[in-house]
């Protein structure tokens, strides 16, 4: 009976997944090349015996969305995040660079990115005011009495949904190239914009990668870790790569419930085969014409405050490189990872040469 075990455990990743997948749509990625990038994941999983599967990721969204004003800024800030992972996954450096900035100064950008998602959220629920308070309530309630993620996203993304269906008649009308069911190439561009874009989203992705990837490690109980850092950071950049250049939506690293399943492996290419399924067969542009972009408002809140932010800020105040590991997640709060992961790296290393230590 493995193999229902295992089934179950994909599907709980995939409900999970679902919500998110409609936040990229409504930032107006496409679904159609998106399912590939699941696919090719579950091939790269297969071949290499690996247990980290990728998915749609809240935080990668949020921060894409942010910066990128419009599908082809976004797409192009993926696309070049993309490059910077790929270099870092082939090279291997991925944890050298935790190595040479401390596990402070990291810990106190990811506790930045979790106030990031606080405040993208609150400003959901300010603009979608039904909506979104009511998912963050939902979220709230739920989590207290729960401290279970998935039942937090479905519950308050389902209950602030149906408020918006049957109180304010909402249906949305997705733009024609989110559900289009053929590749159409996006055209990259170049800014400042793009680049500060592409330079935070890789310093995201490259926390992400390590604390979710080595997280889904740990949950399948096998030691030492089964995770392979640079294969995960290398089939994240090249799934994001190609669906990029087609206005697809980014996959990243997650905490993933398929890894305590007996045989993780088989439940993380379960899942991401399912979730290629559901694309291709068309139900989620469905589903996100009655799932307004702020039912996710309450997940975003509750990931970043409770989840997020706690045990990042924790870890970055330990030791003599607090002060550095405060004033890093300060900065990303208000700016960007990129800004605080280098004003992290610039006071750490450059104050001493001047004879100052804080």
């Amino acid at each position: 009976m493995h193999w229902l075990a295992d089934l179950l455990a994909a599907i709980g990743v995939v409900l999970n997944g679902i919500p998110q997948g409609i936040m990229a749509m409504a930032l107006g990625f496409a679904i159609f090349p998106t399912m590939f990038s699941f696919i090719f994941a579950s091939a790269v999983n297969g071949a290499f015996g690996a247990v980290a599967p990728l998915s749609f990721q809240a935080e990668s969204l949020a921060l894409t969305g942010n910066l990128g004003r419009n599908l082809r800024e976004r797409t192009s800030i993926i696309l070049g995040g993309s490059v910077i992972m790929l270099l870092i996954g082939v090279t291997g450096t991925l944890t050298k660079i935790v190595d040479i900035l401390g596990n402070n100064i990291m810990a106190g950008m990811m506790a930045g990115v979790g106030i990031m998602l606080a405040k993208i959220a609150l400003g959901m629920a300010k603009q979608e005011r039904l909506t979104g308070w009511l998912s963050v309530a939902l979220a709230t309630a739920t989590y207290l009495i729960t401290k279970d993620l998935v039942w937090t996203i479905v519950i308050s993304v389902v209950g602030s949904s149906l408020a918006a269906v049957f109180i304010e008649h909402y249906r949305a009308e997705l733009p024609e190239h989110v559900t289009a069911r053929r590749f159409v190439f996006t055209k990259p561009m170049l800014s400042v914009r793009v680049v500060r874009g592409a330079l935070s989203l890789a310093c995201l992705n490259i926390g992400a990668n390590i604390s979710y990837g080595l997280i889904t490690g740990q949950m399948t109980g096998i030691k030492p870790n089964p995770v392979n850092l640079n294969l995960l950071t290398i089939t994240q950049s090249i799934a994001d790569m190609g669906t990029s250049l087609l206005g697809g939506a980014p996959v990243e690293a997650i905490i993933s419930a398929t890894a305590s399943a007996p045989e993780p492996v088989v439940a993380g290419i379960m899942m991401m085969l399912i979730m290629a399924a559901i694309l291709a067969i068309g139900w989620l542009p469905k589903l996100g014409k009655y799932v307004p972009s702020a039912s996710i408002a309450g997940f975003l809140f509750i990931l970043g405050t409770a989840v997020i932010f706690p045990e990042n800020a924790a870890t970055a105040m330990q030791g003599s490189g607090a002060t550095v590991a405060a004033i890093t997640l300060v900065v990303t709060a208000v700016a960007d990872p990129f800004a605080g992961l280098m004003t992290g790296a610039v006071l750490k290393f450059v104050l001493p040469l001047l004879g100052l230590g804080v």
